[in-house]
């Protein structure tokens, strides 16, 4: 095997892992919202919020993101939806965003819910006899609990972020896999390139799985 494209390569390379992190980054900030949006939906009193709720989770994440990426990308613009290019953003990299986000938020939602269960009654019980309200008590006492506690899990759906963004590539996202993709068609060589894309995919993964237990542990000491 011949590695010697990668001194000429190597800053495409960075660029596109620059690129992944990013989106990760971005999709795991939106996805948080939503979850928790969603979460709150499916513990509601309302009946018709539960359902919508159970219906986003079960179609989100009973289906592959692979096909959700082509609907949102290929699909949405026929009934005249379009992802515009913001701020020099292109529409590519806020679609793949958007894809990632909303099936990151179906995962998120069933974390928090997870998260919430796991907080006594009994303080929801003393915020509402200290007079907080429904909204009060989940903003004050109860979420930042939940939050605290899911954590970990919330670093476990980052790294499976970073390496399900591999599939945004499909739609022109210029990140690694793009990158090795057009490498492999320069030197006319897959092996290569592949293999770069995978170390690259898998220091990341590794470092962010370390950070995760440094995470556990700090967590599991101030319990």
């Amino acid at each position: 095997m011949d590695f010697s494209f990668l001194g000429e390569y190597y800053k495409m390379f960075l660029e596109g892992t620059s690129v992944t992190v990013s989106i990760s980054l971005a999709s795991l900030f939106f996805g948080f919202i939503i979850g928790i949006f969603i979460c709150l939906l499916k513990i509601s009193k309302h009946k018709v919020f539960r359902i919508i709720a159970s219906v986003y989770i079960e179609v989100l994440r009973g289906t592959p993101l692979f096909v959700q990426i082509y609907i949102i990308y290929f699909g949405l613009p026929q009934i005249g939806i379009e992802f515009p290019s913001i701020f020099n953003i292109p529409s590519e990299f806020i679609a793949g965003v958007f894809s990632l986000s909303i099936n990151s938020g179906a995962y998120v939602a069933e974390i928090f819910r997870s998260g919430i269960q796991s907080i006594d009654k009994g303080q929801t019980e003393a915020s509402r006899s200290l007079g907080l309200g429904y909204w009060a008590t989940m903003t004050y006492v109860i979420i930042p609990q939940a939050i605290k506690n899911v954590l970990p899990a919330l670093a476990n759906e980052f790294i499976t972020l970073v390496k399900e963004s591999a599939i945004i590539s499909v739609i022109g996202v210029i990140d690694i896999m793009f990158i090795s993709s057009r490498v492999k068609n320069v030197i006319y060589r897959p092996l290569e390139p592949l293999i770069v894309a995978a170390l690259i995919y898998f220091v990341l993964t590794f470092t962010l799985s370390k950070l995760v237990g440094i995470l556990e542990k700090k967590m599991a000491a101030s319990n």
